[in-house]
């Protein structure tokens, strides 16, 4: 009998200090965010290019989750969030681009469409850089 309750202290102990969040000196109800790579205007693109080679040398598929981008390292994943109305996916630059006036990022048509962006055409973004790391831990969960 001890012995379980000596497990089972134990076990509430370890739950308890794993659910406690980290203690940041100062204030301890704030969350901490943190910086954007990059916040600016966001478009899509679709049909025109479907099947021809992006930058990667990768055929372009209009329907999977990618994005075009100047300076990021081509295989580089991104979380990008529409501001407008808080969406966010994740997507894996495979292009360069965009070409067209102060765009930021150029996403593949259906990153566009579960952002809700397609119908507006551009939108104001947030770009976040993601570990590849904890991408693929999270599509082996699915």
């Amino acid at each position: 009998m001890r012995r379980v309750l000596a497990s089972l202290l134990a076990t509430l102990c370890l739950v308890a200090t794993m659910a406690a969040g980290p203690v940041t000196k100062g204030s301890s109800s704030k969350e901490v965010t943190p910086k954007p790579y990059q916040v600016g205007r966001a478009s899509w693109y679709g049909k025109q290019f479907h099947g021809r080679s992006t930058a990667s040398g990768e055929p372009y598929d209009m329907f999977q989750f990618t994005a075009a981008h100047r300076q990021l390292p081509l295989g580089t994943w991104v979380r990008v969030t529409n501001l407008r109305n808080g969406r966010s996916i994740t997507v894996r630059v495979n292009d360069r681009g965009p070409y067209v006036g102060n765009r930021i990022i150029d996403l593949s048509y259906g990153a566009a469409q579960m952002l809700d962006l397609r119908a507006r055409g551009t939108e104001k973004v947030r770009i976040d850089i993601v570990n590849g790391e904890q991408v693929a831990a999270a599509m082996a969960g699915r």
